[in-house]
């Protein structure tokens, strides 16, 4: 009994000893999902072996097989490599869309906070304003004007992105901003862009971390609809959206064109949405304890 007793403690100890995001089961599996993927996009030549571009009126609308792991296109082209070598587009759509939103939303929701008064009210009025129209319909409108690219793309998200994390480090800061450390910083003398990025910041950065992982997969999904509608990535460009818009009029009798693509998609975005969970549950366990 002592000995069970023992082992049941000494398994405890080590499970309390790891790190808490090693102890949360959606973290690890989306974590794995993602880090598979960042793998493909970083060396899909490792893994695909043909050439995604190269086609050939021998082996039009080939079904999968061993030679052909994902079957081919109306055109020859292989889709496994497409949809491997589409993971590095597809993933830097998400990543890429997200980053500065991210960074320029975090400030302008910090400044915004903290100040208060005219510098609030102007900020969170341009929220306003940006917020008013749907997401995929300004990204349309503004690609639609500037022309089907990636570089537009990327420029039509930013647009559109940023204020969900202004808004969300403006409410956190509002509240934080009241809070002893805070007060005792002024006391000392620190200067506001100290007690803004060293104090602050810190602080009320969890929200807009666990939302940028659930943004990902927002901004992967806008991509690649824009690609299928013929506003995103233009052909021959292996990209998910493209080579699913490229399987359309072949569903029937040739399903695999748009079914892998749309897979890997989906398991991508499930990969984001996992950690995002994860990421959420141990903060709100952090906030109880």
């Amino acid at each position: 009994m002592f000995t069970l007793t023992a082992i049941r403690e000494s398994k405890l100890r080590r499970k309390k000893a790891r790190p808490p995001a090693l102890r949360n089961a959606s973290i690890i599996a989306g974590s794995l999902i993602v880090l598979v993927m960042v793998f493909l996009a970083l060396f899909p030549g490792a893994v695909a072996k043909q050439n995604p571009l190269d086609y050939s009126a021998d082996r039009m609308l080939l079904p999968p097989s061993a030679e052909h792991l994902f079957g081919t296109d109306h055109l020859g082209r292989d889709i496994f490599s497409r949809v491997i070598w589409g993971t590095r587009i597809d993933l830097m759509m998400g990543i890429v869309s997200v980053i500065t939103p991210f960074v320029v939303g975090t400030l302008i929701g910090l400044v915004a906070g903290y100040y208060g008064g005219l510098v609030d009210s102007l900020m969170m009025r341009a929220c306003d304003i940006f917020m008013a129209f749907p997401f995929t319909l300004v990204v349309i409108v503004v690609v639609t004007i500037t022309g089907p690219s990636i570089t537009n793309l990327f420029i039509a998200m930013w647009l559109v992105s940023w204020m969900h994390y202004a808004r969300l480090v403006r409410g956190e800061v509002l509240v934080a901003k009241n809070a002893e450390y805070v007060q005792a910083a002024k006391v000392l003398g620190y200067t506001d862009l100290r007690i803004l990025l060293r104090h602050l910041l810190p602080n009320v950065i969890s929200g807009c971390v666990v939302y940028a992982a659930a943004d990902v997969v927002m901004c992967m999904l806008a991509g690649a609809s824009m690609s299928f509608l013929g506003l995103g990535i233009q052909p021959p460009t292996p990209e998910w959206g493209a080579i699913i818009d490229s399987g359309r009029a072949y569903i029937s009798n040739a399903w695999w064109i748009a079914a892998f693509p749309g897979l890997f998609l989906a398991l991508t975005g499930t990969g984001f949405s996992l950690i995002g969970d994860g990421l959420s549950d141990l903060l709100r366990t952090k906030g109880r304890s």
